[in-house]
């Protein structure tokens, strides 16, 4: 009995004895942490307050984490944290390798640059993509492959119809693109020598792209006077090519056809409603830009190319065809109906041009400010070798219209320029600062968490990019920290060169290029593969 008794003390003591409790786990450490700020996902949904994990190129996690480390930390108290901005329609290419930090991009959240817009690409497109893998970027960076690029490699820039033997050949230049990297094919229909194709011609290569998964992205034959038709044509190379189709840079051009976004819109919604994957990108400015042979000169007289127009201007008749063209453009298209709408803004062979309107260096040179006069300019300033312009010939009702619309994604139609040269157009530089400071907080067209999906998610989903353009966990860390109360475009078109404010913090595959609100000088950027050739390398 008594051993009994002190069995049961023993057993007693046991239970009250203090074992050491089991050793917490250790807090995770992570390569980057950011604290504090308010979530925005990119899925269009309300920021929520959380912190954001990064472990090497990807997001480790989502959610609060006061406990975790960090190799860096980074504050966002106060700001809002989002995916990096994914920009579908840039003419970077020309800009990355002189300035591999693409600066005015990063200042702007821009994480990702797609090109070969336009019907315009290097064709074939491995060697350019090569050298670009083989190169330090600091964004990621996509192609397209160029329609025109393609028909003008197989039959120069003649103005007809292809033969079945030429057609064989382009969808072979197509196919082999897309195996090479390309995310679908471009179109530059305004363009020479994309204005020369039929639209069946056209839908034969993009049924090549549409097989191996890529999409239709279009700068249409016309945004003045044939707009809506011109959005019927994209659409129809969509539905009769099988694959996704997509209006670029949409905008209105001269004031005559104000208003037809309500047309446009309305025929993406019906088109949408029986089935046609259509959407839309656009810049947020009243002015467009781009060469003055391409928006001036009738497209009729650029075929053959420049020596080609130079005879062309020798002949008297044509060469008073070739300027009743320009007068009636300047009029009724891109001139807006004022020799002052037209500002030079590179011309190579006269820097001293750069920034001045056909008004001014008429006014200049002591001839009257007329369209006759402006005419013969441009006839002379292309004979030299052509110029780039800006023209201001667009209304900010349409602009807002498009923009508001849940199908139209946010694109800069950029370069990237070397600091302080020539007089690019503000969107290189202010794009999506402007959305996020003009249209959201200033006035108040759009909702912050709409505005960012525009940048981020419905462009990864037209790209087909399933790790980017959302804040979650395994998602490539893309990632933008901005304050919504400061965020701000800085660039006019009197004085382009100036960076977009407001973003302390960008990390591109997970590593920081901006830090603080200063270039950390690292270029982790990537090339992002299209469909085809994802699949070659999986």
């Amino acid at each position: 009995m008594a051993c009994m008794r002190w069995a049961f003390v023993v057993f007693a003591l046991l239970l009250c004895r203090n074992f050491p409790a089991e050793a917490p786990a250790a807090a995770p450490v992570y390569d980057v942490l950011i604290l504090n700020g308010r979530i925005l996902d990119g899925s269009g949904s309300p920021a929520i307050p959380a912190d954001v994990a990064v472990q090497g190129d990807t997001i480790a996690a989502v959610s609060r984490m006061p406990d975790a480390r960090a190799k860096l930390r980074i504050d966002a108290r106060g700001m809002h944290v989002a995916p990096g901005f994914i920009d579908i329609h840039t003419h970077a290419r020309y800009g990355i390798f002189d300035v591999p930090t693409a600066e005015n991009y990063i200042r702007q959240g821009v994480t990702t640059v797609i090109e070969g817009q336009d019907g315009d690409s290097p064709i074939p497109l491995r060697p350019f993509l090569a050298r670009l893998a083989d190169s330090a970027i600091a964004v990621n960076f996509g192609m397209f492959a160029g329609q025109g690029s393609i028909r003008e490699a197989v039959m120069g820039l003649e103005a007809r119809p292809a033969t079945p033997a030429e057609l064989a050949k382009m969808r072979e230049l197509m196919r082999q693109a897309m195996l090479d990297g390309a995310f679908g094919i471009s179109t530059g229909l305004f363009y020479v020598p994309g204005n020369y194709t039929p639209t069946e011609e056209i839908i034969e290569l993009a049924r090549v792209a549409g097989r191996m998964g890529g999409i239709h992205i279009s700068h249409m034959r016309d945004e003045a006077a044939g707009v809506v038709e011109s959005v019927r044509e994209t659409i129809r190379i969509g539905e009769e090519g099988g694959l996704p189709t997509q209006i670029t840079h949409h905008k209105i051009v001269a004031k005559g056809n104000w208003g037809a976004s309500r047309t446009t819109l309305r025929l993406v919604e019906e088109a949408r409603a029986r089935g046609v994957d259509v959407t839309i990108d656009q810049y947020p400015y009243t002015a467009s830009s781009t060469s003055l042979s391409g928006a001036l000169l009738p497209q009729w007289a650029l075929a053959g190319g420049q020596a080609a127009l130079m005879k062309r201007l020798a002949d008297p008749a044509q060469r008073a065809k070739i300027k009743a063209g320009i007068v009636n453009r300047l009029i009724n298209e891109r001139g807006g109906g004022d020799p002052r709408n037209v500002v030079i803004s590179r011309c190579w062979f006269d820097d001293s041009l750069t920034g001045k309107s056909l008004a001014d260096i008429l006014a200049a040179r002591g001839i009257a400010v007329n369209m006759e006069n402006a005419a013969e300019t441009v006839i002379e300033l292309q004979s030299r070798g052509g110029c780039q312009a800006i023209f201001h010939a667009m209304a900010e009702e349409d602009v807002i219209r498009i923009l508001t619309s849940p199908h139209t994604m946010i694109a800069s139609d950029g370069e990237i320029p070397i600091f302080g040269s020539g007089s690019p157009h503000p969107r290189s530089y202010g794009t999506f600062a402007r959305v996020l400071g003009r249209y959201v907080r200033e006035k108040k067209v759009l909702r912050l968490e709409e505005a960012v999906r525009k940048m981020t998610s419905l462009p990864a989903a037209r790209l087909r990019l399933t790790d980017r353009g959302l804040l979650r966990p395994g998602m490539k860390a893309d990632v933008v920290v901005f304050n919504a109360e400061t965020v701000a475009d800085r660039a006019t078109f009197l004085q382009p060169h100036q960076y977009a404010t407001g973003f302390s913090a960008v990390l591109v595959n997970g590593r920081p290029v901006i830090l603080n609100g200063k270039l950390t000088g690292d270029r982790p950027g990537q090339v992002l593969w299209g469909p085809a050739a994802r699949a070659r390398l999986e």
